[in-house]
């Protein structure tokens, strides 16, 4: 038989092969059917209340159906944010991490791709031998010992009849697509991070603004009341509050200091930095621009667009796929082999005529006892279905439960930052009462103290609750 019938051969078995496993055992997956929920709060969404004379404090409102923009962080307006981000994305390495892995994951399902074609190799062989005469006949030329040289093709093809490789090519498939939407959350997780980190610096040095001016305000009045104990005005009671007053506002310095720094090494390392180079971009909240208009997207694209539900999804399909390839291990297997070469004494002969030899092989192999191990690896596979759908499900659910604890956080934090506002006007003013009616000497220093203490604690309120309220714009 020539060269050209045996290859033939084997790529129409090929053929016939691929068109069989069109027939794929194992449950052929379908996508989750959407959640049956329309609104993500039990709620009607309304704009929120705003807050007059705050930075952040203008009021927002829900837009339902209005998908986010992808470079979402521009919202806020503040150019050193878009720097940062924009040198995160190009240094982090996780970014390279998700890339790298969706390459390795590509890459698999064409190596897997591979097993629908024929194998076939290519040989070459010498080999010297003397062979008993009373059990192995002498060559043709009589010569003893002898040579052999020996080129070959092998072919080797097993039928994919009950479509163990196709479900195996779609598993690893479900699994590229995960990592393709692991990437898209590696993105959205790094820039969430950098804006949350950026908020957090804001809100720090707004902090420790604030704690500073208290520092100085009670070293001033510290100053004072030693003036007038020496005068004998006041009593040494009064000026040991005041210490510990004064004690109390320089030990709440420290921690703010370190907050920042801390934060300031999460920017350089979420930019791709060690913590000597830190990012040159300082943030305040006054640098910041609160998004007016917030987009909602309805519940059914959320479940389309979130990469988190759409890699839990692909995990799902990967499982479903190995459910089928658990089955088709079950089942009979089917391999075809083809041997075409020539074998001769010499190199000169080796191609001459009736140096040629070629052998077609067909096999069929069944387990008819492995002591359960394909068995309970299908159970197994069932088992890992089941537990996919169920985390799809969570996730989901999880996915849902943020959306809505965002858009009741952002409702609270406005009306957060307005009663904020209004403590700290308050408190203002009836710390300037105080003062007066204290210099007058219609109150105790202790009344004096009580208010100065609770304008400061409205003052550090304030800046938390506008942060918050950016910080939660962002989530």
């Amino acid at each position: 038989m020539s060269t050209k019938y045996v290859l033939s051969g084997v790529a129409g078995v090929a053929a016939v092969a691929a068109i069989l496993a069109g027939c794929a055992v194992g449950p052929d997956f379908h996508r989750p059917p959407l959640p049956a929920v329309g609104s993500y709060t039990s709620e009607h969404l309304t704009a929120t209340v705003s807050a007059a004379h705050v930075h952040g404090g203008e009021e927002q409102k829900f837009v339902t159906g209005r998908d986010l923009p992808h470079e979402w962080w521009k919202l806020f307006k503040s150019p050193h944010l878009n720097s940062l981000i924009e040198q995160s994305i190009k240094e982090n390495p996780s970014i390279d991490a998700a890339k790298a892995a969706l390459r390795q994951a590509r890459e698999n399902v064409a190596a897997q791709k591979g097993y629908y074609y024929p194998t076939a190799l290519v040989g070459a062989s010498v080999t010297r031998a003397h062979d008993s005469g009373t059990v192995s006949p002498v060559p043709a030329s009589g010569a003893e010992p002898y040579t052999l040289h020996t080129a070959q093709v092998s072919l080797a093809y097993t039928l994919d009849i009950f479509g163990r490789n196709s479900r195996q090519v779609e598993s690893l498939e479900a699994q590229a697509n995960f990592q393709r939407f692991q990437l898209e959350a590696a993105y959205i997780t790094l820039t969430s991070n950098v804006v949350a980190s950026a908020i957090q610096e804001a809100s720090l040095r707004a902090q420790i603004e604030a704690t500073k001016e208290i520092i100085r305000s009670e070293g001033e009045m510290l100053k004072q009341l030693h003036q007038q104990f020496d005068a004998g005005y006041v009593a040494g009671l009064d000026v040991a509050a005041q210490e510990a007053a004064f004690a109390q506002a320089e030990q709440a310095l420290p921690p703010l200091e370190k907050q920042l720094e801390q934060t300031r090494d999460l920017l350089a390392a979420l930019a791709g930095r060690f913590p000597d180079a830190r990012p040159e971009e300082r943030f305040e909240l006054k640098t910041f621009t609160l998004p007016q208009e917030l987009p909602v997207s309805l519940p059914a694209r959320l479940v389309a667009q979130r990469p988190d539900v759409r890699a839990a999804e692909e995990q799902l399909h990967s499982a479903s796929a190995q459910v089928g390839v658990a089955f088709a291990n079950m089942l009979p297997d089917i391999t075809l082999s083809a041997d075409l070469g020539s074998t001769a004494a010499t190199i000169g002969r080796l191609f001459s005529g009736g140096t040629g030899f070629w052998g077609l092989t067909g096999n069929v192999a069944q387990t008819v006892f492995d002591g359960g191990t394909l068995l309970h690896t299908k159970r197994a596979a069932e088992a890992g279905l089941d537990m996919a759908a169920a985390q799809y499900r969570s996730t989901v659910i999880s996915a849902f439960q943020n959306v809505a604890d965002s858009l009741h956080a952002l409702k609270s934090d406005a009306e957060a930052l307005n009663s904020a506002a209004s403590l700290e006007r308050a408190s203002h003013k009836s710390l300037d009462l105080a003062r007066k009616q204290f210099e007058a000497g219609y109150v105790n220093y202790l009344a004096l103290l009580s208010s100065e203490q609770a304008y400061q604690q409205a003052v550090v309120n304030l800046v938390q609750a506008e942060a918050n309220r950016y910080a939660d714009t962002a989530a």
